[in-house]
């Protein structure tokens, strides 16, 4: 959630935090345990008591006041991480930066900072920080410095190693404990904008490997970076693989994608299974996002979410939840590893949710999925020159879709008559009907939005319960390629050049310009029907949907006042407990709130 302060809520954490502590537990990663399950086994805050949460303090980072010309360039993005005692017992954050401070969990004083000093050139894209990872290093001897490690992935493109207790930087981890990833990003074919090239989320530590990700603007040039995903020595800092997750050689079985096609990156977090030594690793589509006549083929493996073998980078098993993707539908949540219980038995699975608000639910070790997937028959005619979709895509057949996926003009919403008829009229005009209708010249409508369904944000699971959370969103988006000729020159030299709700711009080097955006009424809403914003609870046993409710108001981006809880956008995740409770933030309504589990019924509320 983009914010202009960070609210750290300490009573929660002072009344969890002597128990964390007591057992070890903390929240180390960027996901609590390291398979991102954002489970808490903390009981005594509970459904009793929960309504008695009160701010206890609050610590802002100073960034917005430090930097105020690059307010608009700045996203608040960052979960914190608490620490085990052995590593200081801090409560980590980082600013928008990279600037890590850690502060006593128990009155928000800082205890240490160290800063990064990134480049903070505009043209480097938005600001973000989302984490650091800590490691533990058990071949170091008992105080030695760096036994206890965080590392932090930096806007500018620098993998930086240091020690946990104190944030002096790790002197023998690459030059002066960091690793310079924008040179080897450079040097890997295709580079097109490095510059603009960022380290997007924490990194991902398994069994003495320190994997990081990059993300390029593939959004226009299909020549974007490659998007290679590197395993370094989590001591030194050497280099020990490399994986490209477009397939380039056709002795894998796969149609290979060309080499000059960049994309496919990961720019989520990853999750790890240190016992199995597997790394997870969700995909996203090739470049550029809507064009795919260069790259013919499913192009794995895009859109996927892959087990690779953490020591040497190999892959182990994938699965492509969409093939050749011309939709911007990259897998866009972080993995969660955890275990389903059914029939009396715990399986090791890994959840990944999709931007369309499908559930894939497979062993961890073997790939086998949890519930059938089927390949289904899908439109593919389109205008678009030498564009050949895939005749079918994967659909589990549980869990539900957990958005709504299908629009008609009979669907069209407004709050007066001149919305309702606007928008039946912008539906009429264009293609419409599912998840999967082609791109094209006339307009095609995306529902729901290129963000999802779920994002980034991601989900939650509780492994005493077998339930799934997870936000999302179910606003209607509109994509339309255009000839070039129709597409101003002048403006398509701006960035902004056919970036959602500005003018067109050229789509690379292809024969079309593109225009895209929220299909909204004349009065700025959606044109569909409320809520367009879910909170989501699923049994994962069942492959059911246990309940859904709206989540977010829109009081604080309106024009005028709604009052009324109709769903409004959200970035973030929440976290569940073992006592039967959903905290979530994630909204910019500027709420923390507190649910039931079982039942989705709000049970605390703080206006921030």
């Amino acid at each position: 959630m983009r914010t202009i302060r960070r609210i750290l809520f300490a009573t929660l954490l002072g009344i969890a935090l002597p128990a964390a502590v007591a057992t070890g537990q903390g929240w180390p990663h960027y996901g609590g345990d390291e398979g991102g399950s954002r489970f808490s086994p903390l009981t005594q805050i509970n459904k009793e008591n929960v309504s008695t949460l009160e701010l206890a303090w609050q610590y802002r980072t100073g960034a917005v006041k430090d930097n105020p010309s690059l307010k608009q360039f700045i996203d608040f993005q960052d979960t914190p991480t608490l620490l085990p005692p052995a590593a200081g017992g801090h409560l980590v954050v980082c600013d928008p930066f990279g600037k890590v401070i850690a502060l006593d969990p128990v009155s928000g004083t800082p205890r240490w900072t160290m800063d990064p000093k990134i480049d903070k050139s505009p043209a480097a894209g938005r600001f973000k920080c989302r984490g650091v990872e800590y490691w533990v290093d058990n071949a170091a001897a008992p105080g030695e410095a760096c036994a206890h490690r965080l590392f932090l992935a930096t806007a500018d493109r620098r993998l930086i190693a240091m020690d946990a207790r104190d944030g002096r930087r790790c002197a023998a981890f690459g030059v002066n404990g960091e690793v310079n990833v924008g040179t080897l990003i450079k040097a890997t074919f295709p580079a097109d904008g490095v510059e603009i090239t960022q380290l997007p989320s924490p990194p991902t530590a398994i069994n003495g490997i320190v994997a990081v990700s990059a993300f390029g603007n593939k959004f226009k040039s299909s020549t974007a970076i490659n998007g290679a995903i590197r395993g370094f020595d989590a001591r030194t800092g050497a280099l020990r693989w490399s994986f490209d997750p477009l397939v380039r050689d056709a002795s894998t079985g796969f149609e290979p994608t060309p080499i000059e096609v960049g994309g496919g990156n990961n720019w989520v977090p990853m999750a790890a299974d240190s016992e199995r030594d597997l790394l997870f690793i969700p995909t996203a589509a090739p470049a550029p996002n809507y064009w795919g006549a260069h790259r013919p083929g499913d192009n794995r493996y895009a859109n996927s979410i892959i087990a690779l073998r953490g020591a040497t980078g190999e892959v182990v098993w994938h699965f492509q939840t969409l093939h050749h993707d011309v939709w911007d539908r990259d897998v866009g949540s972080p993995p969660i590893l955890t275990d389903i219980t059914r029939d009396g038995q715990k399986i090791p699975v890994v959840i990944q949710l999709v931007k369309t608000g499908m559930v894939f639910a497979f062993h961890r070790e073997t790939g086998e999925p949890l519930f059938p997937i089927e390949e289904r028959p899908v439109p593919t005619d389109t205008d678009v020159v030498n564009e050949k979709l895939s005749p079918t895509q994967p659909f589990p057949t549980r869990p539900p879709v957990l958005v709504r996926n299908t629009l008609s003009p009979d669907n069209a919403w407004g709050f007066t008559f001149f919305d309702r008829n606007a928008c039946r009229k912008k539906i009429e005009s264009m293609r419409h009907g599912g998840h999967y209708e082609p791109i094209t010249t006339q307009g095609t409508i995306m529902y729901p939005q290129i963000g999802g369904g779920p994002n980034w944000g991601g989900g939650a699971f509780n492994p005493e319960r077998n339930l799934l959370v997870t936000p999302v969103s179910q606003i209607p988006y509109y994509v339309q390629f255009l000839p070039r000729d129709e597409v101003d020159p002048e403006f398509a030299k701006r960035p902004e050049a056919g970036a959602p709700m500005q003018k067109p711009g050229y789509l690379g080097d292809t024969p079309y310009g593109v225009k895209q955006g929220p299909l909204m009424s004349p009065s700025f809403t959606p044109c569909t029907k409320p809520p367009w914003n879910l909170l989501v609870a699923v049994d994962m046993a069942a492959g059911e949907i246990k309940w859904k409710i709206p989540f977010g108001r829109l009081d604080k981006l309106m024009p005028f006042p709604i009052p009324l809880n109709l769903g409004g956008p959200s970035a973030g995740g929440p976290i569940v407990t073992a006592s039967g409770l959903i905290f979530i933030g994630a909204t910019p309504d500027n709420r923390l709130h507190a649910y039931d589990i079982e039942t989705g019924e709000e049970l605390w509320e703080h206006l921030a």
